[in-house]
């Protein structure tokens, strides 16, 4: 989890490629993974017009396993508490919280304007995420528009695979944030730790992102940062999609250029006008980078040969791929709007209905009533970071008293 866009290197694909055989790595084994190694993370940059800064194996087609009775109803029991939950939305307004409403505990996350804290509630005694913003590092590095933007739309999104914010404020130096606390950490780590996933894996983690994208897409909300580390696993093995820095809602077109840039389509790049066509994109990107252990862009130079790469848009398939696999991607990675899945008269439906997606029943995934292919190794009892790099723990005080420069920029929080 982090609390900015951090700057990091991406692994090469010679470095990502699989030791195993092109079986690649089963379920079982997924599901017998103790704790994820730490992970690094890719570069990701952001340019904003003339400013710019950093901010399976081939395998038979398996059913997505239907859970047992008992199961099926704590998969339940879940969901209609998650649901509880989601319906206090009215918990996420200006001045709701303090400092005093939290208890510190430690760091989830660091980033260049700040980090992500595991904080418990001193009134329900619940474990949440806490994102602490500097001020001045956000005004500095001109993203008060995506600050103001990343509070605006969590406040608006409730979906299960969608990361909740519970409430937001503001001191005279800092801007807070409190979100889910999801246990099982990111699916970066398990994706590094495995090599690549095997069809069925990525297959389900494809499916509720699509589920949520399709939700973000109905509300005229494009994300524009989907990849493994914005993507958490809760404690049943079911995916949250956090950090909402570039989400933005936009009704036609927007010509922002941001993102990741392994995951940027070629319209982005080109500074061409898009719309929600860039998530099917980058959905095709991270479908591939879950099969493959790499993205089909990369490159170990800088971003702009990445740009190159992706506006030459030559991909190469490995030969262990499903063709139902290699025949979605081709018509994700597509430079031509007028082909790509999701971006068409069906709009979504058209990539749900896709035959690699055959298996999935996609009702009863919205409910979670689907086993997920692994499941976290959470202890007993809530606050378990265990799933979290540790970071060394800052000296800073928050809440200190002093002379606001800038809160009037951020006026919502």
């Amino acid at each position: 989890m982090q609390a900015t866009n951090n700057q990091s290197h991406h692994l090469s694909p010679a470095t990502q490629q699989p030791q195993q055989s092109h079986g690649g790595t089963s379920i079982q084994n997924l599901a017998n993974f103790a704790q994820p190694q730490a992970a690094q993370h890719r570069s990701q940059q952001e340019h904003q017009y003339n400013n710019q800064h950093a901010s399976g194996g081939h395998q038979q087609q398996q059913q997505l396993h239907q859970p047992q009775a008992q199961q099926n109803n704590q998969q339940q029991q879940h969901a209609q508490q998650e649901q509880q939950q989601q319906s206090r939305s009215d918990r996420v307004t200006k001045n709701k919280y303090s400092l005093e409403d939290f208890a510190l505990q430690r760091t989830l996350g660091t980033g260049s304007f700040g980090r992500v804290h595991l904080v418990q509630s001193t009134h329900n005694h619940r474990f949440y995420a806490m994102k602490v913003l500097k001020k001045a590092q956000v005004v500095k590095m001109k993203q008060i528009e995506h600050t103001n933007d990343e509070r605006k739309m969590l406040s608006r999104a409730r979906h299960p695979f969608l990361i909740t914010l519970w409430g937001t404020w503001q001191d005279s130096r800092n801007l807070y944030m409190v979100m889910d606390f999801v246990e099982g950490g990111e699916l970066f780590s398990l994706l590094r730790k495995s090599q690549r996933f095997p069809n069925p894996v990525a297959k389900f983690y494809a499916a509720e992102v699509t589920l949520a994208l399709d939700y973000l897409h109905t509300q005229q909300i494009i994300y524009r940062d989907l990849k493994p580390e914005n993507l958490l696993l809760d404690r049943h093995g079911h995916l949250k999609i956090t950090d909402f820095g570039f989400a933005k809602e936009v009704p036609d077109i927007t010509w922002t250029l941001c993102g990741t840039p392994d995951y940027l389509a070629p319209e982005v790049v080109s500074s061409k006008g898009y719309n929600k066509s860039v998530d099917w994109w980058s959905l095709g990107i991270l479908i591939f980078e879950m099969l493959c252990g790499f993205t089909p862009f990369w490159d170990s130079g800088s971003p702009v040969k990445i740009y190159e790469n992706i506006l030459r848009g030559k991909v190469k398939y490995p030969p262990y791929l499903h063709p139902d696999a290699v025949d979605l991607l081709s018509q994700l990675i597509t430079a031509d709007l007028t082909k790509r899945l999701g971006n068409l008269h069906g709009g979504s439906d058209d990539v749900k209905q896709h035959p690699w997606f055959a298996e999935v029943t996609w009702d009863r995934l919205a409910r979670k009533d689907i086993d997920a292919p692994y499941v976290p190794p959470i202890r007993g009892g809530q606050g378990d970071a265990s799933q979290y790099d540790r970071y060394p723990e800052e000296t800073e005080s928050y809440g200190l008293p002093g002379d606001d420069q800038h809160g009037h920029l951020f006026p919502d929080f």
